[in-house]
């Protein structure tokens, strides 16, 4: 029964044993397999490799040059946008500018309007002013040769009434004195004109 124990037991021993190279024998199987495996393929494996990390190189360009397309493209949107909003100011100051040029031609034109009525008014005073002047002077020496006794006063007083016009003419020579003795009195009838 003591060797059939032992024998039992050696034998587990034994088993493992067997089990324990048989597994380490198929891993260094396997390892050399893979090895060998990897040796075939390991020019197909590399490019492989290298295919994967040119499209991720590719799809990491492209993506770069599609943010810096955007990038662009908003700068292009900002500068349009500035370029707008300073034309649009640029054409605010040109319409008050020429709002304020229109402004001062306006204002130019009517002061000139009022410049040249203000002259025309001054000439019209002047004129009447010589005119008054020119009277002043005629009656002074009208006065002036009434007073030397150069020439008669004459003068007439129309009636009329329903029958008849008469005319009652005064005339006084200039050296008589004024009263009605010195004074002819001449009454003409219709007939006489």
């Amino acid at each position: 029964m003591a060797f059939n124990c032992y024998s039992s037991r050696q034998q587990e021993i034994e088993e493992k044993l067997i089990e324990e190279e048989t597994a380490r024998r198929v891993e260094e199987l396997v390892a050399k397999r893979v090895e060998e495996e990897l040796e075939k393929r390991k020019d197909e494996i590399e490019r492989e490799v290298l295919r994967r990390v040119e499209e991720a190189k590719r799809i990491m360009e492209k993506q770069l040059l599609e943010e810096l397309e955007r990038q662009r493209q908003a700068e292009l949107a900002a500068q349009k946008a500035r370029e707008e909003e300073e034309k649009e100011k640029r054409e605010e100051l040109e319409r008050i500018l020429e709002e304020n040029n229109r402004k001062i031609a306006d204002a130019q034109a009517k002061l000139a309007e009022e410049q040249l009525k203000i002259v025309e008014e001054q000439r019209k005073i002047h004129e009447e002013r010589m005119k008054l002047e020119q009277e002043r002077q005629r009656q002074q020496k009208e006065e002036q040769k009434n007073y030397t006794g150069q020439g008669k006063v004459k003068a007439e007083i129309i009636f009329l009434t329903k029958k008849h016009r008469m005319i009652l003419a005064f005339e006084r020579c200039p050296n008589q004195t004024k009263t009605m003795d010195n004074n002819s009195i001449l009454v003409k009838s219709l007939s006489d004109y």
